[in-house]
């Protein structure tokens, strides 16, 4: 069957759509993503701005009408951190309902834990022992560990880079140098949040296997040396944490603008990679790692993952 997802996030809203059959490796077919920055629509009284609602509204109604085109037999929808936590998010979901007729769901920072789990899970296989994965988003920090397809512990916290870029380097934002008084002043607040998330997965056992995904992890460790997008999908890559390191002294000096024009980084994020390194730098102090693999699947693949298995039960 031919699944479309649509992937509601903090910085884009993104249509995948795969041919995906019970025991097959499900086969993209379309991609098309829109950079919407709903976060930064989100006001100090908390609430989505009636701007980003219409942004999110005409996003909503593009990605139908693809899958509509795309011959899609179902479309399965999802909201996570920025529209989960917008005090009038549920009255938006509502209204887009209404006019869309699109149901987009709301995930918890757990369920995105869990999903993408099961996605990497899937990618390395069963030889990768017990896995620990860690996914840097747009508003929150996913992470996960376990030696089954769900996780024994899921963890979702609020450090993703658009998160702390606005919160701690709104400079950034204009396409300037961060501040390194800023930068150490995140890094201080992401090491505090992540004590004691780093204590309950160590306590569930150590890893034989470390993976990251995301956007922000993908292009850090293609500044660090990785095999580019064009190596192809299943080319291995992988990250050190003193390749982070270099990586972090790099994006803390540079301007933003300049950033962008560099390979293997999107004009749209690159004020947000400077935040991104300095919270991957602390998700893997948090858990004593010293390297990452790289997984291509992620949240997206897990619900399509967790579909099929639905189906299968059926």
């Amino acid at each position: 069957m031919r699944l479309g997802v649509l992937d509601v996030g903090s910085n884009t809203v993104h249509l995948l759509v795969v041919d995906a059959h019970v025991g097959a490796h499900p086969t993209p077919m379309h991609d098309d993503r829109s950079v919407l920055r709903l976060a930064e629509h989100v006001g100090e009284d908390g609430k989505l701005s009636k701007a980003g609602e219409r942004t999110l509204l005409n996003a909503v109604l593009r990605a139908k009408q693809q899958a509509a085109e795309q011959r899609c037999d179902e479309l399965l929808a999802f909201v996570t951190s920025a529209i989960r936590e917008a005090d009038n998010g549920a009255a938006v979901l509502r209204r887009v309902r209404e006019q869309t007729g699109v149901d987009l769901q709301v995930l918890t920072g757990e369920d995105e834990a869990r999903l993408t789990f099961l996605a990497v899970r899937r990618w390395f296989g069963w030889s990768a022992g017990r896995l620990l994965v860690l996914d840097i988003g747009g508003g929150s920090l996913e992470l996960a560990t376990g030696i089954d397809e769900d996780p024994d512990v899921a963890l979702s916290v609020p450090l993703g880079a658009g998160r702390m870029t606005r919160r701690f380097l709104p400079d950034a934002e204009t396409g300037g140098r961060p501040d390194l008084k800023a930068l150490a002043a995140l890094e201080e607040h992401a090491a505090e949040v992540l004590a004691p998330v780093g204590d309950k997965l160590r306590a569930a056992g150590e890893p034989d296997l470390v993976a990251a995904t995301s956007k922000t992890f993908r292009t850090l460790a293609r500044l660090a040396g990785a095999a580019p997008s064009g190596a192809g999908l299943r080319t291995p890559r992988g990250m050190t944490a003193t390749g982070l390191t270099q990586v972090r002294g790099f994006v803390s000096r540079i301007e933003a603008t300049a950033l962008a024009e560099l390979q293997g980084v999107s004009a749209q994020r690159a004020h947000q990679v400077p935040a991104g390194a300095v919270v991957a730098q602390a998700a893997m102090r948090a858990v004593d790692v010293t390297s990452v693999r790289i997984c291509p699947w992620a949240l997206r693949e897990g619900v399509i993952l967790r579909r099929m298995d639905q189906l299968e039960g059926a």
